[in-house]
This record gives C-alpha cells, structure tokens and sequence, in this order.
C-alpha cells in the first residue's frame, strides 16, 4: 500500500490535477493518506467532514504546486484532514512572544540575557549542525503548545554537544511542568525564560529520564534535581539584525520566533519557502544552519512537528530577503544558551529504600505494605516504580503521575480538568521492566 500512495502522491506534487470534489480518485486519495497516517474517526458523519475538509486542502495542495515561479512544494501530509483554523488552534500560539519585553528586565548582565553582539567571525558558505553531531532527532509537541520548550532544548543540546562532545537529548516535559515563573506549560512560553529557569535550577534532566507526555503534570521535583546538563546564561541577538543572527549560527543552533499561520506552512513539504507569510511571532523554532540553491540563500530549520511535516520535520526559510524581519519575521526574537564549564558528574545511583528497620527495597523502587495488623506493617513488598501509589489491594501499584487504582479492571488513572485519563498494561514480557509503566504492575519482589 505504501508504493501506492508514494505514486499519488507524486502525481500530486508534479501534475495540476483537475479539481474534481466527487471524483473517486480524491475519495481514494483519502483512503491511502488514512492508512498512511493511521487515521480513524468517530462516526461516519466526522468522517465525510474530514474527507471534505481533505478535498478542499487537496485543491490548495494542487494549485499551488502548479505555480511556475514557486521556490516550494506542498503536500497532503498528517495534518490534511484539519481546516487552517483547526490547525492554527491546536498547533499555534505557544509563543509567547508578546511577553518579551518582561526577559530584558529580568536579563541581569551580559552574561545573562543581555543583547550582545557575538563579534565578527568568518562566516563558511554553508553550515549544518546536524552533520557535525549537535543536533537530536526531531521531535513532536502533538497539540501541547510547547514549541518554546522544545526549540530551548534544541538549542541547549547544541551547545552542549560542542562543548562536551556528547549529544543528550533533554527534557521539554520538565519545563512544561516545573518551569511556572513566567512560562505556562502546554499554553505557551519564551525559551529566554527556559535559560533562567535552568541556569537558576542548576542544569536540566534528560529526556529519557523524565518524558514528553503531551501534557502538562506536576512537577517531579526528584527529577528536577538531575541537573545531567547545564548552561552559563544566554544571550539576545540584535533583533532584526541578520547579520548578527547568521555569525550566532556559525556558533551553535540557535532558537528563533517566526510566524506559522500559514496555510501553506501548514502542509509544507519541501524547497525553500518564501512566505507570504506575517512577522508576528507565534512559533518557535530552532535554525541549524543554513546553505544556498540556485542562488537562493536559506536557513535549515528543525520544527517540533514530527518527521512526517516538511522535509523529515525540517524547513528551508529563505534568508537574506532584503526585509529587515525576515521571512516570517525569522529575524526579529533570536537567542542562545552560552556554555563553556562542563556539567556536573553524574549522580550515584539511588541508595536502598528503606521500608522499616528489617526490610528496605532497591534504589528507585518504593516500599508498599502487603500485610498490616493493628495499623503495623508485618509484611513488605516492592514496587519497581519511584515514589508509586500502592493499590489498596495490596497486590499493585500505579506510577505517580496515574495514581488511582482501578484494580478491578488492571488500570491506573488520573484526572485533568474534567477529563479522565488512563493507560493500559504492556502485555509482554512482565519482568519488572514495563514498557511505559502504563498500568497496575502486579510484579513484586519479595
């Protein structure tokens, strides 16, 4: 099925179809871009909806691809089921860049958030950070309005890759939920703000050990403190100052502000676009690198949209536009973590848990009582979970962030406004180590 949407899609992409709304060749178009994408609706209704939304982005797809003088290409790619205001709702917005006038009050020295020009440097033709190793896989913020959180660790990865060597990928759910001073989790933020908070904080963790979960949660305040990673402060690029923005590149990835409302940013896939497109900020983003084609200069750009956007989740922006802003208003919100000590050594794997005075568990499990009598634990087991809530059944628990227990149907939830979330046991393998701790773990050692 793959070679088949591979051709329509090419097809797509090179010929002006005709606009045929009920034609069965978009109706099968849609059928091979749901299976693509693993797309289901709810009922047949939401279905034809969808379907109808997909046509009408079909005939904007078409009609735009089959403009002569257009330097890029769009696509029917993961989001050409959503209208433009759809999209703009649930993907946009998480830039707060409204708010920048609060990060020069707050920016201390030079050092610390002050604009500072970074001197002038000899500047290569092109450059790509993801070449030299400095940049991590692309990731995908879903609808949390996290971009600020996800083009902040992109940049700290960076510059942390080229001063230790060693490329980490870092923690955006940690901001989204202990970084409150200023930034507002999935409702948006300012990456100036993530440098204070992990400069202030002493380092950030990593994304392995605290994960992105599309949503905002309490903060893990054990996690908190496992600063793996840190920086010295951050600095402002001269806003609309190319000049200044592309020798900060040459340095490291740097995080940007651009406006992605477009309904052509929207199903963008490839060549260098060149707007039309606003100034005014509402997307951030990360620019690791930059480069040239046909004469066209542009910036490579890493987006937090997953690898199905763009080019495997990067865009070419074009650059030296004559536009003080730049496209997109690329140029006007630009900074950078700086770094130059080396991050603290690791921490010692965490010592045994004690349950009473006889009985204690490994390092990061967490101590449940399984047999009590007159209010005096007798028995201990083990839950292979930090700071888990044991079940009342005294058989499971449930990992923190899901702490209530269901163990009649072998779940755990937890509760988010007025929804209910839940998630389900791993079925394989039931050695202690679940896949995504979804569920009860009824695997105790003894």
């Amino acid at each position: 099925m793959s070679w088949l949407w591979m051709l329509l899609a090419v097809i797509l992409v090179v010929f002006d179809l005709p606009n045929s709304k009920s034609s069965s060749f978009t109706a099968d178009l849609f059928e091979n871009w749901s299976k693509q994408y693993g797309k289901t609706y709810p009922s047949r209704q939401e279905k034809q909806f969808r379907l109808s939304v997909f046509e009408d982005n079909y005939d904007y797809v078409t009609k735009l691809n089959s403009l002569a003088n257009s330097t890029y290409t769009l696509s029917l790619n993961a989001f050409a089921d959503l209208t433009h205001h759809e999209f703009k709702a649930r993907y946009l917005g998480g830039f707060s860049a409204s708010a920048n006038n609060l990060i020069t009050l707050n920016g201390g020295s030079s050092s610390v958030g002050a604009s500072c020009s970074v001197g002038k440097i000899d500047i290569p033709s092109s450059l790509d950070w993801r070449k030299k190793g400095a940049v991590t896989n692309v990731k995908d913020q879903g609808s949390c309005g996290a971009c600020w959180a996800f083009s902040a660790t992109g940049a700290i990865e960076g510059i942390n890759e080229i001063v230790t060597g060693s490329l980490v990928s870092l923690s955006e759910q940690e901001l989204i939920d202990c970084d409150r001073s200023y930034n507002n989790g999935c409702g948006g933020g300012l990456m100036d703000y993530v440098y204070e908070f992990v400069q202030k904080n002493g380092g950030i963790d990593t994304e392995q050990d605290y994960p992105f979960k599309a949503g905002e949660g309490n903060c893990n305040s054990n996690k908190l403190k496992r600063r793996i990673v840190t920086i010295d402060g951050y600095k402002d690029v001269p806003a609309n100052n190319e000049q200044e923005l592309l020798q900060a590149v040459v340095k490291q990835p740097v995080s940007v502000g651009v406006c992605g409302s477009e309904r052509a940013f929207q199903l963008y896939s490839g060549g260098i676009f060149t707007g039309p497109c606003s100034t005014s900020l509402d997307h951030a983003v990360l620019i690791v690198g930059y480069d040239s084609k046909n004469g066209v200069d542009y910036w490579i750009v890493k987006n937090s949209w997953g690898r199905s956007w763009g080019i495997n989740g990067y865009i070419y922006m074009v650059r030296n536009t004559g536009n003080s802003a730049g496209v997109c208003g690329i140029n006007k919100m630009a900074s950078y973590p700086t770094k130059s000590s080396p991050n603290p050594p690791p921490a010692p794997p965490p010592g045994p848990a004690k349950c009473d005075l006889f009985s204690s568990c490994s390092g990061g499990e967490t101590c449940c009582c399984s047999w009590q009598l007159l209010g005096l634990c007798l028995t201990w087991k083990c839950c292979e979970l930090e700071s888990a809530v044991c079940c009342k059944d005294r058989l499971h628990c449930c990992p923190r962030d899901y702490p209530i227990c269901d163990t009649n149907r072998n779940l755990c939830f937890k509760r988010m406004g007025n929804s209910t979330l839940v998630k389900q046991l791993h079925n394989g393998g039931l050695s202690g180590k679940f896949g995504d701790w979804s569920s009860l773990l009824a695997n105790w050692n003894f």
